[in-house]
């Protein structure tokens, strides 16, 4: 649910408690756990009234999870290119 939300739009945790129907304990340590793996980014929205909130936008195209021949779990996530003109694959692998 957070990451479809966060698809197309950067939510605050108070925005995806609401729109995900979710508790904001729940918003908060599923974003917390989203970032980590890298799958959601951190951004800071500045409001007219010079407030700030941490937003949360996802930060990924495509994952694709394989097993190889010996067992070993192959992670491969395609991201926007910083500058959203071409996108950049990163590989990760875990034995």
């Amino acid at each position: 649910m957070i990451l479809e939300a966060t698809s197309e739009e950067a939510l605050t945790a108070t925005e995806l408690s609401e729109q995900c129907e979710i508790p904001m304990s729940t918003a908060y340590r599923k974003v917390e756990m989203l970032t980590e793996a890298d799958l959601v980014e951190e951004r800071v929205r500045i409001n007219t009234s010079g407030k700030h909130a941490t937003e949360y936008r996802k930060c990924f195209d495509d994952v694709v999870v394989s097993v190889g021949e010996g067992g070993e779990i192959e992670i491969e996530m395609t991201k926007p290119d910083t500058n959203d003109a071409a996108t950049a694959s990163y590989a990760a692998a875990d034995d």
